[in-house]
């Protein structure tokens, strides 16, 4: 296994696994090379389960057949009617304004929000069910009131969709399928 360390001036340790199983490390600079190597072997489960979870992804890739030009076209137009309306409709309830509405084509977010208020959603949201992307537009509506992901924006969220949990996690255990569906950009 390959173990790449980026020291920055960070305070915490993070690990990310990438393509191909590597290992990235990111530490703070007074970090021990040991306390390194002790905080990957402790997380081996973890790494092992997202490497299984990157092949998987593979795997899947090779079966699905990307989406031309013209069907992402067709998404993006559905994705900006129907996600700007579910803007519209959720943001005076959530009680926040909202500037540029953007859809993109996106490899690996569902949606942002800047800290000017402006708004980019995924075309590829429109494969996925009706209330995963009212999740997606809360989440990131919510986003205008804490732009972070702390109790009070989780509350935030459950306010507006009690039931949000069940898009939340539609989303972890589909979306990976849904993302797929990219062409080579």
């Amino acid at each position: 296994m390959t173990v790449e360390v980026i020291r920055s001036r960070r305070k915490t340790l993070s690990m990310q696994v990438r393509e191909g199983g590597k290992v990235l490390v990111r530490a703070p600079m007074y970090v021990k090379q040991k306390e390194i190597r002790s905080f990957v072997e402790g997380h081996m489960d973890w790494i092992e389960k997202q490497q299984q979870k990157l092949e998987a992804a593979a795997a899947l890739r090779s079966q699905i057949q990307p989406l031309s030009e013209q069907e992402l076209e067709k998404l993006s137009k559905a994705a900006r009617k129907d996600l700007t309306a579910r803007v519209v409709y959720f943001a005076p309830q959530i009680g926040v304004s909202y500037g540029r509405i953007s859809i993109r084509h996106q490899k690996t977010k569902w949606g942002s929000c800047s800290s000017k208020g402006n708004l980019n959603f995924n075309c590829l949201l429109m494969l996925a069910p009706e209330p995963v992307r009212d999740y997606v537009v809360v989440h990131e509506l919510c986003h205008r009131k804490q732009m972070n992901h702390s109790p009070l924006f989780w509350t935030e969220v459950e306010r507006i969709l009690p039931d949000y949990q069940e898009a939340r996690k539609w989303l972890k255990t589909h979306g990976q399928e849904l993302m797929q569906y990219n062409t080579e950009i």
